[in-house]
């Protein structure tokens, strides 16, 4: 089965908690601090593999969540950093945060990389504390939470030459007798339901890879058929080969069908228009196929390729292959890829998340919430009575103490924050 879209979770690991410990040294208070950091957690690494052509293993497998790191010891011994997940995908694969719409990485080459979710800072522990005026300090954090969300996978197939047409033109049989590819071939329309590829390898020994995608009518560009879904996939070809009914079978055209299929090319990207088609007239066996050919050529412009052929007879295939090889030559690969290569750097406006926010429940309690606070929550450690006493410095510094006031919060209410409740105190 042929997967071009799914969406997963990931879950990048959790930093180690730091250590709260002492150490044996004389005139030092309790020995010393001597607790040592935590780990960092692992990334989330997508990678790709170009062994694989589908998404189909992400059908089966949708949670990736990476190890956390080590917590730190005594003695000063800091935690180790977590190992990054490395997940594999097949060239050609876009990343969103399926959210926001965010495209987080666009994966295009062998063995190259990209950080999906960073993994969580490993907390302090009790060593970082010290002071002048707190020599033996209780205090270490937790570690820091890992990005999790979830993201959607979208493949483009990277192919040398994509096949396009009407459906039943004959684009699968095409693909059949030039290839050892064997998609499904009968005499009615969407035959095709996926990409179909095929390695194709010329009398010198030039070869390529050829994908057959599904027919496009028209509106293809706006949803019509099932072309839209498979439309991505052109954006990647290098050449683009057009393949015509020239004999009318079915009572169309064969130049209504070349200007409806190129006009749905551009309306869905207009920068396919800038790519290299040839255009193959098929079928040329059926009765009053040569005379729809003349009349086909006087409306088309005389810089257009045009090679007549019969995928049934084989007939002029050899001239059609060497004329795609020779195009290739002359075309630099992944030319849609320049825009990404070029060395600049965006800078997007991104509005600053407030520090908190302060929500009544029905029941009257309030509820405070924010990533800024939620974080500041998850890594302290409430074990220790003066991790509990710099958290509510911090609230009160954050202004979480007079917000909460001027939302009419008074001595003995209930305070929630995430699932934990306090009792707000004046």
């Amino acid at each position: 089965m042929f997967v071009d879209q799914v969406k997963v979770y990931v879950k990048a690991g959790d930093g180690g908690n730091g250590s709260v410990a002492f150490r044996r040294e004389i005139y030092e208070p309790k020995g010393g601090p001597a607790g040592g950091d935590g780990g960092n957690g692992g990334d989330v690494v997508f990678e790709v593999d170009e062994g694989l052509n589908t998404l189909m293993d992400f059908r089966y497998q949708r949670h990736f969540k990476a190890k956390r790191g080590e917590n730190g010891m005594g003695k000063g011994m800091h935690g180790r950093n977590a190992d990054p997940l490395k997940v594999s995908v097949p060239p050609g694969t876009t990343v969103k945060n399926a959210d926001t719409g965010e495209v987080i990485a666009d994966l295009v080459t062998h063995k190259q990389t990209a950080v999906i979710a960073n993994g969580g800072r490993g907390g302090r522990g009790n060593i970082r504390f010290t002071s002048a005026r707190n020599r033996a300090p209780e205090i270490a954090e937790n570690g820091e939470p890992g990005e999790e969300f979830e993201v959607q996978l979208e493949l483009k197939l990277l192919a040398d030459v994509g096949l396009v047409g009407f459906p039943s033109v004959g684009k699968s049989t095409l693909l059949s007798v030039v290839s050892a590819a064997r998609p499904k071939i009968a005499d009615y329309h969407f035959t095709t339901l996926a990409p179909n590829l095929g390695v194709v390898e010329t009398s010198d020994h030039r070869s390529f890879v050829m994908a057959d995608l599904p027919g496009l009518i028209e509106g293809a560009h706006e949803g019509v058929g099932l072309g839209y879904q498979f439309l991505k996939h052109v954006e990647r070809t290098r050449v683009i080969v057009h393949v015509i009914d020239m004999s009318s079978f079915e009572g169309r055209d064969p130049y209504d069908d070349y200007v409806t299929i190129n006009r749905e090319l551009a309306q869905y990207d207009q920068r396919l228009e800038e790519k290299p088609q040839i255009v193959v007239a098929n079928k040329m066996d059926m009765p009053e196929a040569d005379q729809h050919l003349n009349a086909f050529k006087e409306k088309i412009d005389d810089k257009i390729q045009i090679y007549p052929v019969s995928a049934f007879t084989k007939e002029g295939l050899h001239d059609l292959l060497f004329a795609i090889a020779d195009l290739l030559d002359r075309t630099p690969k992944f030319e849609m890829q320049e825009e990404q290569e070029e060395e600049r750097v965006v800078y997007r406006h991104k509005q600053k998340d407030d520090d908190f926010k302060i929500t009544r429940d029905p029941d009257g309690a309030f509820v405070v919430s924010g990533s800024k606070i939620e974080r500041l929550f998850k890594m302290t450690d409430f074990s220790h009575d003066e991790s509990v006493q710099r958290f509510s410095r911090q609230l009160r510094k954050m202004g979480v103490d007079s917000a909460l006031r001027k939302r009419g919060a008074s001595d003995g209410d209930t305070v929630r924050l995430l699932d934990f409740e306090f009792e707000f105190i004046e």
